[in-house]
């Protein structure tokens, strides 16, 4: 049976792996760029997509080029607090009743200070598109459910000059320091300044993660980042075998405490095991991913951004991981990514991968579920399953109308 388009827009859905500075409303970009004086390809839309924010990319620098704009006009707090409440708006219109947003603040302001102020920023652009749908009549009569949301922080594997200020100043006061020392003090600086936000300020960041370059940056470098925020019960996701092999997954489960694993696509391949003492490769990768589903690891699966960036897969979707990963018995979330730099929403991921795994309707509506099970809500355990049976009550209202 297949799953209409027009069924996965109206359901409830979660996202669970969205990036802020991916995310935002090309008009939005333009007319900040013009404001703020930040030079851009084209000041049109059409001109943007063609240039800049393809349907698709020759390479990952070309893919990453995108960034290089959006966090360029996001370097203050107006615009942050716009931009998170234009992404949280779309989503609502996609159907999204949970979302969280990640960013590295790092990237867009300049001290551990102007940290904090970021994720206050965004929770304010979130709250208020919470707002305006808590006002319309679909969910103050219960016929609809509202938007709740969590904000993730982001550390950078690795950085380098140019990347922004707050690094560019990192790095000139630690200059002669060992460039893994300095990655260490920033990813720490950014988990103390998350907790900051949270415990002194009441925004909801929910988590910690780490993004970036794989590849000689490997996660154990901020082991001490998440060891203090598994201290302070603040819950852990990490990119990895985004651009890596299946080490990378293992060390962010044994040395991160992940909880979660962003992307996780090159999960099942024996040839990018890099270490000579694993003989048996494929007993290796068995074993990882046994431990992944039984101890419900979610994974936030992107699968456009995943044929985007990853020219093992040829930009076709068949050759995506993401059954073997529902074969396997994972809690797999299914998430956009960059809705701006991979010309996506939920809605369209969704279909994608309800069309490639040839989902029935148990199995899809098991699939959005581990989205909202899946989430590092913000709330207690008790509201977090209180929202996720009336998520699951409206799933079963709409396919059964």
């Amino acid at each position: 049976m297949s799953i209409s388009t027009e069924l996965i827009k109206i359901i409830p859905k979660s996202d669970l792996h969205s990036h802020l500075d991916g995310s935002m409303r090309v008009a939005t970009l333009i007319e900040l760029a013009r404001s703020q004086g930040v030079k851009l390809p084209s000041y049109e839309i059409e001109g943007l997509n063609q240039s800049v924010f393809k349907p698709v990319y020759n390479n990952l620098s070309e893919y990453l080029l995108g960034f290089h704009y959006t966090c360029a006009v996001l370097g203050n707090f107006e615009a942050i607090e716009r931009a998170a409440f234009e992404m949280a708006e779309d989503a609502i219109n996609d159907g999204v009743r949970y979302l969280e947003v990640r960013f590295s603040p790092q990237l867009l302001v300049k001290s551990g200070d102007e940290c904090v102020t970021a994720f206050r920023s965004v929770h304010l652009g979130l709250a208020r598109a919470a707002g305006k749908l808590r006002q319309t009549s679909d969910v103050r009569s219960g016929y609809d459910i509202p938007f709740e949301y969590g904000i993730i922080c982001c550390a950078m594997r690795n950085f380098g000059h140019g990347m922004s200020i707050y690094f560019d100043t990192l790095m000139n006061v630690l200059s002669g320091s060992d460039k893994r020392d300095i990655v260490k003090i920033a990813s720490f600086e950014a988990v103390r300044s998350a907790l900051t936000a949270r415990d002194q300020f009441g925004v909801p960041v929910v988590a910690f993660d780490l993004a970036g370059e794989e590849a000689g940056y490997p996660a154990r470098h901020h082991s001490d980042s998440y060891e203090e925020a598994h201290r302070h019960f603040m819950r852990t996701t990490v990119h990895a075998g985004e651009a890596y092999g299946p080490e990378s997954i293992y060390e962010a489960i044994t040395t991160c405490h992940a909880e979660r694993i962003g992307h996780g696509t090159f999960m099942f391949e024996p040839d990018r095991i890099k270490d000579p003492a694993i003989n048996d490769k494929n007993a290796y990768i068995d074993a990882i991913a046994n431990y992944i589903a039984t101890m419900r690891i979610t994974i936030e699966v992107c699968p456009t951004s995943n044929l985007q960036t990853i020219p093992e897969l040829k930009g076709v979707i068949e050759n995506h991981p993401v059954r073997k990963m529902l074969d396997y018995g994972m809690s797999v979330a299914i998430c956009t990514d960059n809705t701006l730099i991979s010309h996506t929403c939920l809605s369209h991921e969704l279909d994608l991968t309800a069309r490639v795994c040839n989902l029935d309707k148990v199995e899809f509506k098991r699939l959005v579920l581990a989205g909202f099970k899946g989430a590092f809500y913000p709330g207690s355990y008790a509201s977090k399953r209180l929202f996720i049976k009336r998520a699951a009550d409206k799933l079963d209202e709409i396919f059964n109308s």
